[in-house]
């Protein structure tokens, strides 16, 4: 089996590869690297079976060579990189979304879309069900991304129905684990790197909006075994475990000494105050559930970025000035 994976170098795509390498795939990465980092996939250089091409799926592309499976994982994820690059990321939804689509109708592939827990908006109803058409603002300054995985579900289900083309789509509820980036908007790195520089964390809103956080491993797991099934009509995948960012900053927070201060700041607009997946559907038709506690994914995850910081404290250090 030959894989292609769009946004390889990214926190999800490269945990991706890796999971399809395992199963004895070969695998292509493909990313711009606008948000993604090479320093994802060094491990894989020496690989045999896998390969790296630096490639924008939001223009127009050709591949040799067969293809079994498409996997579309590009696009800006955390508020920060989406706000930064608006365009970018409805183009990614929409046009790349239809070549990567194009290139499993071409190759006789099968597809699987990354969507997402945001195309539920900012609910009504919790748990969040795949039967829930959402509540999103489709001119706020989210729709960029929420709606451009709305879109990228639609065109998706599109070419399944009108080319039959094999499609799946995975909605991905928060998620965190190895290989983010320190700061990078969401609620865990930035927690994680106030602590570190000696900042104060922070909270945004009263803290009572809730999330439910997957570890990466478990996340991927899901993924794989839609991969693999029969269903085509979105799944939920992720963590039914449901805290408030409170919550959450406070656990964060116990795992250092003399933990920091919480401060509080504005909520941003249109910022969901509830997301928390029903999973009984992947649980019924993938015999999936996850299985990593908050507690052990947070140890590892920590540990993770504190060796990441000391290594950017020495690099800079050492850049000559």
């Amino acid at each position: 089996m030959r894989a292609v994976v769009t946004g390889g170098a990214g926190f999800l795509g490269s945990h991706l590869c890796d999971r399809l390498l395992a199963e004895g795939w070969e695998v292509l990465a493909l990313d711009n690297l606008i948000t993604g980092d090479e320093a994802n996939l060094a491990h894989l250089r020496n690989n045999a079976k896998f390969q790296f091409k630096r490639v924008d799926v939001n223009e127009k592309f050709q591949l040799d060579g067969k293809v079994d499976y498409a996997l579309h994982f590009a696009s800006p994820a955390s508020p920060p990189d989406y706000l930064k690059f608006p365009i970018e990321t409805l183009k990614v939804g929409s046009i790349a979304t239809m070549h990567v689509l194009d290139l499993a109708k071409e190759k006789g592939a099968k597809f699987l879309l990354a969507s997402t827990s945001e195309c539920y908006g900012d609910p009504d109803v919790s748990p969040q069900n795949e039967s829930y058409w959402g509540r999103v603002n489709p001119v706020g300054p989210r729709s960029v991304y929420d709606e451009a995985k709305r879109f990228a579900e639609a065109i998706t289900m599109a070419y399944h129905r009108y080319h039959n083309v094999d499609t799946h789509i995975v909605r991905i509820f928060n998620t965190y684990g190895p290989r983010m980036r320190l700061n990078d908007g969401r609620a865990l790195p930035n927690f994680v790197y106030q602590a570190l520089s000696g900042q104060p964390i922070t909270v945004y809103g009263d803290g009572k909006q809730t999330r439910s956080f997957c570890f990466v491993s478990d996340l991927i797991d899901g993924i794989y075994k839609l991969s693999q099934s029969g269903e085509h009509l979105p799944t939920n995948i992720g963590n039914p475990v449901e805290l408030t960012i409170l919550e959450f900053a406070e656990r964060v927070r116990s795992y250092f000494p003399n933990g920091p201060k919480i401060i509080f700041e504005a909520l941003p607009v249109d910022d969901p105050k509830q997301r928390r997946p029903d999973i009984s559907k992947a649980k019924r038709l993938l015999n999936w559930e996850p299985k990593v506690s908050l507690e052990e994914g947070l140890k590892t995850t920590i540990a993770y970025f504190k060796d990441l910081y000391a290594k950017q404290t020495v690099a800079r250090q050492v850049a000559p000035r």
